[in-house]
């Protein structure tokens, strides 16, 4: 085992901090509270290649490995946990999806733009009454010889309004259940194709989050992206990578919770003396530490286990769940550790505590991780 970080993985990690440091943090308190997409962030990290990071280099990409995208991730999300979110779901959701599964002709066509951030994507599962239960897809894609036509809702959509590029999970032949079901890639400005009010949501409220509506869409059957019937396939693999970039971001959440909590018990005096003296707090901070450490290694390992060409079903499922667990309660910790000062905006833990709920809860919820997780033991 080498617990050590190559010098281009360190200096890639010191990039995603300075750029957090220097562009998401000076607005972020304000993002958050007027719900605002950060836009020209989001462009710059397309030019820091931070969009692509996995693609390969002659899509626009990259290049490279998983353990490095989620270095990446977790620093952006010490600061800004909407757009890190941003970030993961173009690389893992979207960019990875279409590389592995895509044709040549639609690697060519969107997955040289989306690399390189020209422009982003969307991910769509979630429906009203398929969010856990992907199989219950209720949007359908009717085979009309050339096209399919597309009608139905989808839900809680990261990039939903912002998108150019969208990968829609849709029933084809509810027969075959969920082998009947197809992924079809549709380009934002379709006829029949709606974006819904934007959601006001408790957390990540710079991530642009929306309800979509299908209405007759028509979408050519090149844009299905493998056999017919791959859909749902195509859906669990790829949100077995996406849990990764989640668990990254989880683990960020929590890791920039502690560190304000650490600065704040040094500064912060009690009784005649800063409270990291006291135990009560010195405790605190003690149990963060080792939890985060070891979310931390849960998130590698998984990463690792990707590049390698490892099955990673398992170490995906084991970190996401984790680290979304260290992140809540390391930020609950946060804000008590600031006393009254954690309830306010300015100090950004409550911010914290509020982003990472969602950890919890998109790309598979804690449940849903436990029955991966189940299941590959019992096997």
């Amino acid at each position: 085992m080498d617990f050590n970080l190559t010098e281009e993985q360190l200096l890639i990690k010191q990039a995603a901090k300075d750029f957090a440091q220097n562009e998401l943090l000076p607005g972020v308190i304000e993002r958050d509270e007027l719900q605002k997409f950060p836009k020209n962030e989001v462009q710059k990290m397309g030019e820091l290649g931070f969009l692509g990071m996995m693609v390969d280099p002659k899509y626009g990409g990259s290049g490279l490995d998983t353990l490095s995208y989620v270095l990446v991730m977790e620093e952006l999300s010490k600061i800004d946990a909407s757009a890190s979110v941003i970030v993961s779901v173009n690389n893992s959701l979207v960019c990875w999806g279409l590389e592995t599964y895509g044709n040549e002709e639609q690697k060519e066509k969107y997955l040289t733009k989306l690399a390189s951030g020209q422009i982003i994507g969307a991910f769509c599962l979630s429906e009203p009454e398929a969010g856990s239960d992907a199989t219950s897809q209720k949007t359908t894609a009717i085979d009309q010889g050339d096209h399919y036509l597309l009608n139905g809702t989808k839900n809680w959509i990261t990039n939903g309004g912002t998108a150019d590029v969208y990968l829609v999970i849709a029933q084809t032949d509810k027969e075959k259940k969920h082998r009947g079901i197809n992924v079809l890639i549709l380009e934002k400005g379709t006829d029949g194709f709606e974006i819904g009010p934007k959601e006001n949501k408790l957390g990540i409220r710079g991530s642009d989050t929306h309800s979509l509506l299908f209405n007759d869409v028509i979408v050519p059957k090149k844009n299905r992206i493998g056999e017919d019937g791959f859909g749902f396939k195509f859906a669990m693999k790829t949100l077995a990578g996406g849990r990764i970039g989640i668990a990254a971001q989880a683990l960020g959440i929590a890791a920039g919770a502690y560190e304000l909590a650490l600065k704040y018990s040094k500064q912060r005096k009690a009784f005649g003396t800063e409270i990291s003296n006291h135990q009560a707090i010195a405790f605190k901070l003690a149990d963060m530490h080792t939890q985060i450490e070891a979310a931390r290694y849960l998130v590698y390992k998984a990463a690792c286990d990707k590049d390698k060409g490892h099955d990673y079903d398992l170490s995906g499922a084991m970190a996401k769940l984790y680290a979304s667990k260290v992140a809540m309660e390391t930020t609950v910790e946060a804000v008590q550790v600031h006393g009254g000062n954690g309830f306010v905006k300015e100090y950004h833990v409550e911010r914290l505590m509020r982003d990472a709920k969602i950890t919890q809860i998109y790309e598979g919820t804690s449940e849903i991780q436990k029955i991966v997780i189940s299941r590959s033991i019992l096997k």
